[in-house]
């Protein structure tokens, strides 16, 4: 969905003082409508606003002036009526002119009873609705098969709807869950009672979901079997969509049924490979009655509790009471709220000598506080600054670790240098540091593509050493021995050297 821009005058008959009103008016063309009753003229209006439930007092001119506002929100039009026959003026003035909903005009309503309904709504998580999705995707492989374009479309409709069944019901019943989840009730009882319920409720929806989806995502690849393009343009052609316009209907409509059947796919067969909404909504659901249980085990625990927060402190007071030493008062405190002196009050002044010690803490100027004594219990420690660390010794020991890898490297590259072609078989023993840089190569060649003639070809990661392997007719298997075993394998023949430089089969060809 891309984003949502709603005209800024769309609802604006919501706010105000004479927000009933227009209310009210909008409600009264709904009614029409509901009858087929698409324009009314002021008497008309004025009937229907009773019948709507305005019952106060309205003057024509007050009614005139409300409609003019909706029709500057461009959401009712006005024509006039030249098929009628007016016997006065006043007449001609009452029956002339018949007010419709523009198209705006009826979505704001339409808005506005959605949104109406939805405060009014709980949300359901409803295992009918999933087998109904699973029965009508049934009979859209049947009437595929066998079955005519508008049996197509009307199976299709059907579809759709009890998808935007289970998705609305879904998100509200989410919404009313997660609100359950925080709320705290006054009433302890009540909302043990509904946690309950609801958990019963998640572990009856939990039952057999997995079986459900699963029925529901073979029988959408059956329908894709068919082609869904194709079902499409069949149901297209059963809905006979009218053109009252100079647009074409038809690819609009085809766009909504390829959004709905990818809505439908999210649900219970993803195309990018991701876990189905359906997984995360009986995951949801589990989390949901693992917190809600937590939630009836401690109300559960609070009520199996014999005494409660307010007794315990009334005990303590009647101890207070009783305790006859100050002292005893004093450790009574302590035990009981595990309080000791401050841990600062050891601190000196810089100068002691200014301050008398017969002075008031009050009256005494203040002492620094070190912030690390109320993080580690202690103030700061200041101690001689460390040595800074030679590094000479170290920076030289590991040069020289470097050039012995370096000719390690270097020694193991010329003994692997084949100076030509030649079979894998000869090497016969290796020393093993030299053997691992041999199977590096070895596997870097083997990754490769192979080229003309099976040749593969494959370097090291500096790029300074080639290396090209090309296969063997006879099968011999080659056996490289080293110190820690015996490696073996399909015999190749190897040609190890500088990358760039020519093979002496290529030089001696040129000469």
């Amino acid at each position: 969905m891309g984003p949502i821009r709603v005209p800024p005058e769309m609802f604006r008959f919501t706010r105000g003082d004479r927000a009933g009103l227009y209310i009210s008016v909008l409600h009264a063309f709904g009614e029409a409508n509901e009858r087929l009753e698409t324009a009314l003229s002021l008497l008309d209006i004025r009937a229907r606003l009773r019948s709507v439930g305005w019952l106060e007092a309205l003057e024509d001119d007050e009614l005139i002036t409300a409609l003019a506002q909706l029709r500057d929100w461009n959401l009712v039009d006005v024509v006039q009526n030249h098929s009628e026959n007016y016997r006065t003026a006043d007449e001609y003035e009452r029956r002339n002119l018949q007010y419709s909903l523009t198209r705006q005009g009826e979505a704001a309503f339409a808005g506005v009873v959605h949104a109406m309904g939805v405060l009014a709504a709980t949300g359901a998580l409803q295992t009918a609705v999933l087998d109904a999705i699973a029965d009508r995707l049934g009979s859209l492989i049947q009437e595929l098969e066998t079955g005519t374009d508008r049996r197509i479309f009307s199976t299709l409709v059907e579809l759709e709807a009890h998808l935007d069944a289970l998705r609305g019901n879904t998100k509200q019943f989410n919404g009313e869950l997660q609100r359950l989840l925080r709320a705290d009730g006054a009433n302890v009882t009540t909302f043990h009672e509904v946690k309950a319920s609801t958990v019963a409720y998640l572990q009856e929806f939990l039952t057999n979901l997995e079986h459900r989806a699963h029925t529901i995502a073979v029988r959408v690849q059956r329908v894709e079997e068919h082609g869904v393009g194709l079902m499409q343009q069949r149901a297209l052609a059963g809905a006979d969509l009218p053109r009252l316009s100079a647009t074409e209907p038809g690819p609009a409509w085809l766009e909504h049924r390829r959004a709905k059947w990818e809505g439908l796919r999210t649900w219970f067969l993803p195309v990018d490979g991701t876990h189905p909404r359906v997984e995360q909504l009986h995951v949801v659901a589990r989390k949901a009655i693992i917190a809600l249980l937590q939630v009836l085990d401690r109300i559960t625990e609070s009520r199996r509790r014999a005494s409660s927060a307010v007794t315990d402190f009334r005990e303590l007071a009647r101890w207070f009471t009783v305790v006859p030493a100050h002292d005893d008062l004093h450790r009574l405190w302590s035990t009981a709220f595990g309080l000791s002196s401050a841990r600062h009050a050891h601190l000196a002044h810089p100068d002691p000598e200014l301050i008398s010690s017969s002075s008031s803490w009050s009256h005494a100027p203040p002492v620094a506080v070190s912030p690390l004594l109320r993080a580690s219990g202690r103030t700061e420690r200041f101690s001689r600054t460390g040595k800074v660390r030679e590094v000479a010794a170290v920076r030289a020991a590991r040069a020289e670790q470097a050039r012995a890898e370096r000719a390690e490297l270097e020694a193991a590259w010329d003994m692997l240098d084949t100076d030509g072609r030649v079979r894998l078989s000869s090497f016969g023993s290796l020393d093993h540091g030299v053997f691992e840089r041999l199977l590096d190569l070895l596997g870097r060649a083997l990754s490769a593509t192979p080229g003309q003639g099976g040749t593969r070809r494959g370097t090291t990661s500096d790029g300074r050493i080639e290396i090209l392997l090309r296969p063997t007719r006879d099968g011999v298997t080659a056996t490289l021995t080293t110190a820690r075993g015996q490696f073996r394998g399909p015999d190749y023949d190897i040609e190890i050297r500088t990358a760039g430089q020519r093979s002496r089969d290529a030089s001696v060809g040129r000469r």
